[in-house]
């Protein structure tokens, strides 16, 4: 699934980079907001809403959706950011509904994507976004250069990690946030227990995001217990009838 994935992300990607070029590409209009002090800042457990309008492993999570109104859902309910699905064949993604988003909420603004290349650094600065996602095992030897081209564009970044050595090579590449995916790319299976494991070789002064598999409160004490600064939550909240709700039970969790 992933190389699939990551294989039409790449067509997709020359397919824009040929229709509008790097020069070409809008200048940023809106100003850059810091997910990283957002997160250090915070006076609850942080947490990072995703607006995910469908997954590959389990359809459709919301029908009717109105990406303005839950955004802002989500900041009333006490999330520190927002972030933002923008791939459209899996995951029912797009850069418009970053720029809505961006321009509907005064909250950090992460795209949240399969990054495989520059042109789409540049891309998410373009349309406004605060911050990307760069998922080390897509990324691979390019991430000491992403990452440089990132902060070159003032956008922070989240590096994803799913093993210790992914961990190591993030840190080692300058990574100042890191996110630990509960969820096996490959597999699909959710471990919370993935947080645990990996917490111990991030470093006291970098950022650890958990992403993934969170359903209720006790899940959220349990990551923050095991290590994590702040917990992205995307599939949970993307089903709740009452998303404001559910993000203040989880934010005082």
């Amino acid at each position: 699934m992933i190389d699939k994935i990551v294989s039409d992300v790449r067509k997709g990607v020359e397919r824009r980079r040929q229709k509008v070029p790097v020069c070409n590409l809008p200048a940023r209009k809106s100003r850059v907001l810091s997910l990283s002090e957002a997160i250090r800042d915070c006076q609850h457990i942080p947490i990072i809403a995703e607006i995910k309008p469908m997954s590959p492993s389990e359809g459709i999570l919301r029908q009717n959706l109105d990406v303005v109104a839950l955004a802002r859902e989500y900041e009333a309910g006490g999330a520190i950011a927002i972030s933002v699905l923008t791939e459209p064949k899996y995951f029912g993604g797009s850069l418009e509904n970053l720029v809505e988003v961006k321009d509907a909420t005064n909250l950090p603004v992460l795209r949240k994507d399969f990054i495989v290349d520059e042109y789409q650094i540049h891309e998410s600065a373009a349309y406004g976004a605060d911050s990307i996602l760069l998922i080390s095992s897509c990324v691979r030897n390019k991430l000491s250069n992403f990452l440089s081209i990132a902060n070159d564009l003032d956008l922070e970044t989240i590096v994803e990690c799913c093993s210790a050595p992914e961990v190591k090579l993030a840190v080692d590449a300058g990574a100042k946030m890191i996110g630990v995916n509960n969820r096996d790319l490959h597999t699909l299976r959710v471990d919370l227990g993935v947080t645990k494991q990996l917490a111990k070789y991030v470093p006291s002064n970098t950022i650890l995001i958990s992403e993934s598999g969170v359903r209720i409160a006790k899940d959220i004490r349990f990551l923050i217990e095991a290590g994590a600064n702040a917990v992205l939550i995307g599939t949970t909240l993307m089903r709740s009838k009452k998303p404001e709700e559910k993000l203040r039970e989880f934010v005082q969790a």
